[in-house]
Formats: structure tokens, C-alpha cells, sequence
């Protein structure tokens, strides 16, 4: 095993909290999965995974402490009576059982949520519609619904004690998710009694539930404070000022203090808007304000920037949400010196899709993700070769390097044959957009493990042909050679192609990817409604171009709002001047001009353009693949057994989507057809 180096020895160090002491400075935050109460064993294997990948301390999600707070329809965690509790001790289990500390964010929602299932009246500080469900209020909250609000907190806690939990978190942090966040905002907290009006007693219900906690299960579990510090709204919102305030009357109750901003696109910033440690400037005071240990977060992947936050005093738990994500074993590689091989998140936020869109969750980085109950599917051990049958991958794209990386980890013999200069693929191309610089990763990663490998040959600016392959001898071909942006309007808006008048007012994807950035006033036109529509026009009008981004769609790049990046991209695109235009699709393309007509009522109106991109739909570059199948009388003399098509060559898709379909071509090749694509189902606690 390769020795650690001594220059990060203090990562490995352990901490005290309250009762309670870690094994090490790496610390796990809560956060969503899109799996909670709901797919109990992914979850828990899920969390035991980065346990066993070094992780000191691993926390749940949320964790509704009350009918009240129903979270529905997100999949998260709950803890309302002891029926919840089997789903907590499986977890709590597979934490313990490789030396990890166990964490429980209890949390009540108020007016954030509307109780679809329970049906119970939403509360709040003050009488308020809920903010993410409309046409719903929430109840201004009275003595007695305080009362009851301090009994569930210990009611919850007494329970997160029982069922083995070390960390019992209060979480008054992500804006207006949380109900004790809530009553500290003077914009929500309308009271004219104790708990309203000065900062102090907008303060005191927070204090109380921690003192009640802390009463209740202090003298054997640590209990946290999750504290939003900033939310960025200026003088609308909390405010450095206002929080240090806050962090001075509460220093020394919590035991741990994990502090961030608000709310949650700025906490989990897409990488497109923000950098590793990017929260330092705004939690940096309150390690000066308490003798407790403080985490936070900062989408850390480089222990060098873990060590000197921590030397510097910044911070003394390496919080992370993200990176756990992308790489379970993050500890674990740093502990064997192994750090250049840690899978890297790239800040795309995929994983927070499956929270809005109440699914497991996966990752672009690590396809094992959500997978580690589900498919048996372990981030770093996998199966061993079925066979001594050799394979060539014939692209070296996101699919190809998934693909080649497995392979070699499987034992098998690998050629890898890329057409490009470089490997990467889409990656390479779409990594080249300044805003997604961050996205490369993905193929540095597999490209560094790849040079690593003994059993991986790699050939760039290799064009492969049919009888190239046939002539090969190579038993297995798997072909990922991707897609191409197709240039007709062919989509989702436009269920057949567009005859324009004037094609040479057409500048394709692939040709911008390439380099080509055309000039004049450029129309995006995004039928894709994802990231790439607006990271060209961002690109665009970075370089002095007048941008008009126009998509079909209510919303620019609509998909986004499940990657948290929306927000963020309207208001750079308006800094940067790009005229928006929703709810309209293309008519016709003329030399000079686009005929836009509203999706609903067909009213038309023109725009002075010198060039049209189109972001619509994709066509998988398949072509090699199809020949072959057509020369499927020849393999058997050829020695071919098989032939696959995978990632955006066999679906177009994402490119977490293409990551994930080489890995499962890894991980199934030799393996029967009939346990192909076969994955086990949760049917409840009591059976399998």
C-alpha cells in the first residue's frame, strides 16, 4: 500500500464533539439522496459505503420530526414515531459497523411545506402563503404550537438517541426551508411577543429546542447547529453581521457548529458560478466566536485546500455533500497516497436532481452512486474477469474511458481507439466553454487511471474502420463513437425537420464546440432545454457578440432548476445583456431574419439576426456500428463474440447517463443475458 503523505497527516487527526469523538476531520454533511424512507436499503447502503470509505462522520438528509413537515412528494427521511425507527438502525448499522460517528438532521419545514399526504395545516412564525407549494397557507403559530414544537424536537431526538445515532443536528440553515431559520428572518418573523421583534428573541426558540436537546441527550450524544450564516439577498436577508451576532448568544451550547450560506443554489453552487472553498470568505468568523468545532463545506476535492483552511483556523471538519458523492473512497485514497486517483466532483449537480425529482440519486463522476444496494454495484471493488477474452472500445469519450476504466479494474485486456487528438469526447468539447471548464474532470480522471494501467492499450487519432475491427482478432467490441447535434430544428418543439429558407444562417453546435464562435447578432435556439443553450450564449456574449437566447419553453434552460444552476444562469445571462425570449418556437429562417411565433396563439415576430444556433435534438453516430452488424457473418472467423453500441452512440442522453452506460457494460460483460439489467427492488423493510 502507498504511505500517506506526512503533509496531510492532520486531516487524520481526531476531534471531540460534545460526548463524542471522530476518527478523523472528514465529515460528511447531510444531504438529500432521493431514496430516504421511501428506498431504505439503498440509502443505508448508500451511507455505509462512505463510511467504509473513510468518511469520520456520515449524516442522514433531512428528517421530518412531524406530521406537520410532511416533505411530500420529496423522498427524504422522517422520524414522526417509533415505526420510522427499522429504517434509521439499518442505517446506523452499516455507519457503525466501520468505525463512523452516525448523524441525524432533524428538521421542521414550516410554511416550506404543504402536507399533501398528511394533510396537516402548515405552520409558521406568522400567519404567510408556503413558498414552494402555491395556492396553500401556513398558520401563524401561537404559545401552544411552540410548546409542541420544543416536545418534537426532544421527542425526536430522545428516539435518534435509541436508535443509535451519536450526532442529533438542529437545522436552522438553507433559508426558508427550515422553520427555526424561519423564525430568526425578521422578513417572515412578524411576532410581537418573545419570540419576535429583536434579534434576541427572534433567537430564543432556537436556543430553547437546543437547550431542550441538549437536556434531553446531551450526556451521550453530541447535538449540532446547522446555521446558515449569509443569504446573499443583501440587506433583505441574514447578514454576516446579524449572523455573528446570532453565533455570539448561542456560541458555546451546540457542540458542533455547521455553518454555510444560503440558500441552497448558493450552498451547493454549480461549479459554472463558483470555486472550490468558495464559502471561506463568508464562514471565516465564526471559529473567533467559539471554542466548539466547526464544519463547512466548499465542494472540497483537494486536500491541500482542506489542510490550509484548517490550518488557518477556518474550519477543524472537512464538511462535504458533493465530493462524498463522487468519490465515497475521497478519505480513503488521501489516507494511501492515493490522491491523484480521487474522483473529482465536477460541480454539474446532477446528484440534486433526484431530491426535485424524488428519485435515487446519481452522479456524472461515480455511476456506482445510488447503485450500491440497488445493483450491487461497490465504487471501488467490482468482479473479476469472466473470461481471458480481450476488448476494443472504439471511442474515447465519457462512455469509451468509463467503459476502458472498469474493464482494466475487471482485469481484462483493453485497446481503446480514439478518432480525436485527444480523449474526452463531448466532454473535451463541451469543457472547452469557459463556464464548464470544471466538467473536464471527468475525462482527466479515467484518462490518468488509464495511463496507470498495464492491461490498457490507448490510441489517439485512430479511425477505425469495419474492416479495421474484423482484421483486429478482439473478441468483445464495444462501440461508443457518440452523437452529433443535428442542425434541421428536429425535436421536442419540432417533431419533424425544418426546411429553412436560408441554410447559411446556420451555425451547428458541433461547429461552435469545435471553435467556430460566429459574429453579429447570433439567435440561440434552445429545444434542449439543459445547460449547453445558455453556456454558448454566456460564451457568446464573453466575447463581444449581441446574443438573443430564444427556447419554446416558459423558462430559459428549464431543466435546470433540478441542478439548482437556473437562478444563477438568469442572472448572468441578463449582467451580460443576452436578450430572453420565452414561448416561442421558430417559424422560418431567412437571409438575415427569423420569424419567431408564440407556442400558444401562433402570433409572429421577426428578429435581425446574422446566424442561428440550434440546440435541439442529437443523432447517435452510429454508422460503425451498423456495418458491422451488417458483416455479422463474419465474426465468428474474425474471433468477434459480441458487439455493443453504448452511451450516446446507442441513446443520446447526458453525460452522467453515457458515464453510467459504459460502467454497466463493464460490469456485465461475460455475464448471462438473462441477470442483465437486473436490479433488486425495495418491497419494504420486512422481505426483499
Amino acid at each position: 500500500m502507498t504511505k500517506r503523505n506526512s503533509r496531510y497527516d492532520l486531516l487524520f487527526e481526531p476531534v471531540t464533539i460534545g460526548p463524542k469523538i471522530t476518527k478523523n476531520r472528514f465529515y460528511q454533511v447531510p444531504h438529500c439522496n432521493g431514496m430516504g424512507h421511501r428506498y431504505p436499503r439503498a440509502m443505508a447502503e448508500m451511507r455505509g459505503v462512505k463510511a467504509e470509505g473513510g468518511w469520520g462522520v456520515v449524516c442522514t438528509e433531512e428528517c421530518s420530526i412531524h406530521p406537520t413537515s410532511d416533505l411530500s412528494p420529496a423522498t427524504l427521511m422522517r422520524l414522526w414515531d417509533d415505526e420510522d425507527l427499522p429504517v434509521h438502525e439499518l442505517m446506523i448499522e452499516k455507519i457503525h459497523r466501520h468505525d463512523a460517528l452516525a448523524g441525524i438532521q432533524l428538521v421542521h419545514n414550516g410554511f416550506e411545506v404543504a402536507n399533501y399526504v398528511t394533510r396537516q395545516p402548515s405552520l409558521a412564525p406568522s400567519a404567510i402563503p408556503t413558498e414552494w407549494f402555491r395556492h396553500v397557507h401556513a398558520r401563524g403559530m401561537d404559545k401552544s404550537d411552540i410548546r409542541d414544537l420544543r416536545k418534537w424536537y426532544v421527542d425526536a431526538a430522545v428516539r435518534s438517541k435509541r436508535a443509535g445515532y451519536d450526532i442529533i443536528y438542529t437545522y436552522a440553515a438553507h433559508g426558508t426551508m427550515t422553520l427555526l431559520y424561519q423564525f430568526l428572518l425578521s422578513r417572515y418573523n412578524h411576532r410581537t411577543d418573545e419570540y419576535g421583534g429583536s434579534l434576541e428573541n427572534r433567537v430564543r426558540l432556537l436556543k430553547e429546542i437546543l437547550s431542550d436537546m441538549k437536556d434531553a441527550v446531551g450526556d451521550s450524544c453530541a447535538v449540532a447547529l446547522r446555521f446558515a450564516v449569509d443569504e446573499l439577498l443583501g440587506e433583505d436577508g441574514m447578514q454576516k453581521n446579524e449572523a455573528q451576532d446570532i453565533v455570539g448568544l448561542l456560541a458555546e451550547l451546540p457542540d458542533l457548529w455547521d455553518v454555510n450560506v444560503a440558500a441552497w443554489h448558493n450552498d451547493s453552487m454549480p461549479s459554472r458560478f463558483g470555486v472550490e472553498g468558495g464559502q471561506e470568505r463568508y464562514i471565516d468568523f465564526v471559529k473567533a466566536l467559539t471554542t466548539k468545532p466547526v464544519v463547512g463545506v466548499g465542494r472540497f476535492t483537494s486536500p491541500d485546500t482542506m489542510v490550509s483552511q484548517i490550518k488557518r483556523g477556518v474550519i477543524d471538519l472537512i464538511g462535504a455533500a458533493r465530493p462524498s458523492i463522487a468519490d465515497p473512497f475521497l478519505p480513503n485514497k488521501i489516507d494511501q497516497g492515493l490522491e491523484d486517483e480521487i474522483r473529482e466532483c465536477i460541480g454539474c449537480n446532477m446528484c440534486t436532481s433526484g431530491d426535485f425529482l424524488a428519485h435515487p440519486m446519481r452522479c456524472t463522476q461515480n455511476p456506482t452512486m445510488g447503485e450500491e444496494w440497488r445493483r450491487q454495484w461497490h465504487p471501488v471493488n467490482i468482479a473479476q474477469a469472466g473470461s481471458s477474452d480481450s476488448v476494443l472500445i472504439v471511442g474515447g469519450g465519457p462512455a469509451g474511458l468509463e467503459a476502458a476504466v472498469a474493464l482494466s479494474d475487471r482485469g481484462y485486456e483493453v485497446t481503446l481507439s480514439e478518432a480525436g487528438e485527444k480523449l474526452g469526447g463531448r466532454v473535451l468539447r463541451e469543457s472547452s466553454l469557459a463556464s464548464l471548464s470544471q466538467w473536464q474532470r471527468v475525462a482527466d480522471h479515467r484518462s490518468y487511471l488509464l495511463s496507470q494501467r498495464a492491461n490498457v492499450q490507448t490510441y489517439t487519432d485512430s479511425t477505425l474502420t469495419t474492416e479495421d475491427i474484423l482484421d483486429a482478432g478482439i473478441a468483445h467490441i464495444a462501440i461508443a463513437t457518440g452523437a452529433s447535434w443535428r442542425e434541421d430544428f428536429y425535436g421536442i418543439q419540432h417533431p419533424q425537420s425544418l426546411t429553412v429558407t436560408d441554410p447559411s444562417m446556420i451555425t451547428g453546435v458541433d461547429s461552435v464546440l469545435a471553435g467556430v464562435m460566429p459574429s453579429g447578432k447570433v439567435m440561440v435556439y434552445d429545444d434542449d432545454h439543459y445547460y449547453l443553450a445558455s453556456a454558448i450564449a454566456e460564451q457568446l456574449a464573453r466575447s463581444g457578440v449581441e446574443v438573443v437566447l430564444v427556447t419554446a419553453a416558459a423558462d430559459i434552460a428549464e431543466w435546470t432548476h433540478n441542478t439548482l444552476e437556473n437562478e444563477h444562469i438568469q442572472i448572468r445571462l441578463r449582467e451580460l445583456g443576452v436578450q430572453i425570449v420565452c414561448n416561442k418556437e421558430i417559424k422560418d429562417v431567412e437571409a438575415g431574419k427569423v420569424t419567431l411565433a408564440c407556442v400558444y396563439i401562433g402570433k409572429t415576430e421577426v428578429h435581425e439576426v446574422s446566424t442561428v444556433i440550434p440546440l435541439t435534438s442529437r443523432v447517435a453516430s452510429n454508422q460503425l456500428y451498423t456495418k458491422l452488424f451488417e458483416s455479422q457473418a463474419r465474426w465468428a472467423d474474425s474471433g468477434i463474440k459480441s458487439v455493443t453500441a453504448i452511451g450516446d452512440c446507442h441513446i443520446p442522453a447526458t453525460i452522467a447517463m453515457a458515464v453510467y452506460a459504459g460502467h454497466e457494460y463493464a460490469r456485465e460483460l461475460d455475464v448471462p443475458e438473462s441477470h442483465k439489467g437486473v436490479f433488486r427492488r425495495e418491497l419494504g423493510l420486512g422481505g426483499e
